[in-house]
């Protein structure tokens, strides 16, 4: 679509100048018009397809510094726990989504009733951990404008309908986008002694092409504390959306990304209460 658009912009850009050229050497008043027509309305085009690039700059340097100091902030805390986003359930105020992140990689998670008492704090200290804004909330809060649906009244099946349109048509975030939804591995062979119908999907796997934010994300990987832990931007935002349609804890398993950026690819693990 966007490649269409600089394709038909520039198109009528070179006839209007022909157009407004011929209209001067013939002193044609009308075909002046037509001249001044095509050459807005391709110079529109052209605009319009530009914007995809003053988003890139715009994200870029207002959300790398902050990436940044989240990464030292928790390098210097030594926490080396994975990220967890956690559902509605978890908060008083249904419509808070945070990142519970431990300083020690064992320590388990709190009930939500134990989360409650300290859904206002950065910090709990027993145990040690932190609870954070996602940097993706403010990017899923816009999905859920553009549905006019908020995910936690929808499930997975409903993100894996609704979310490439979104990323591909609606705000034009990527070219492609594909989630895939299953059991992990180790369900898989449990299902061989256990029945199927009570296995649930717990690994949802994203691929995203052409992000108009690979740049941003690929700055983000070199943060070991922010990617390997909340993920960049964009993942945090799919990560916010799952939790709240699964209504479970979530955490970005890994992340995968090509050398050029062209192709991203996440895996999210939904967990057990």
């Amino acid at each position: 679509m966007r490649e269409s658009s600089k394709v038909i912009g520039y198109t009528l850009l070179a006839f209007g100048m022909l157009s407004l050229i011929l209209s001067i050497f013939y002193e044609h008043v009308i075909m002046a018009f037509i001249g001044l027509g095509l050459t807005f309305w391709g110079a529109l085009l052209l605009f319009i397809r530009s914007e995809e690039y003053v988003k890139e700059k715009l994200l870029n340097s207002t959300m790398l510094p902050t990436l940044t100091d989240i990464n030292q902030v928790f390098a210097e805390l030594g926490y080396q726990g994975k990220g967890i986003y956690l559902p509605p359930k978890y908060f008083k105020n249904t419509g808070t989504s945070k990142v519970y992140i431990t300083q020690n990689k064992n320590t388990d998670l709190l009930t939500p009733e134990e989360i409650q008492q300290h859904e206002n704090k950065l910090f709990i200290k027993n145990p040690e951990a932190a609870l954070i804004t996602p940097p993706g909330y403010s990017l899923s809060k816009l999905f859920e404008k553009t549905l006019g649906k908020s995910f936690a009244k929808t499930d997975l099946e409903y993100l894996q309908q609704k979310l490439p349109k979104i990323f591909i048509e609606d705000l034009e975030i990527a070219e492609n986008l594909e989630i895939q939804i299953g059991p992990s591995k180790a369900a898989e062979k449990v299902a061989d002694s256990v029945s199927l119908i009570h296995l649930k999907y717990d690994i949802v796997h994203v691929k995203i092409t052409g992000s108009i934010y690979k740049d941003l994300c690929k700055e983000a990987r070199k943060l070991s504390h922010v990617c390997g832990t909340i993920g960049c931007p964009i993942c945090s935002a799919i990560a916010c959306a799952i939790a709240e349609a699964s209504g479970n804890p979530v955490t970005i398993e890994k992340t995968e990304c090509t050398e050029d950026g062209k192709v991203m690819e996440a895996h999210y693990r939904i967990l057990e209460d």
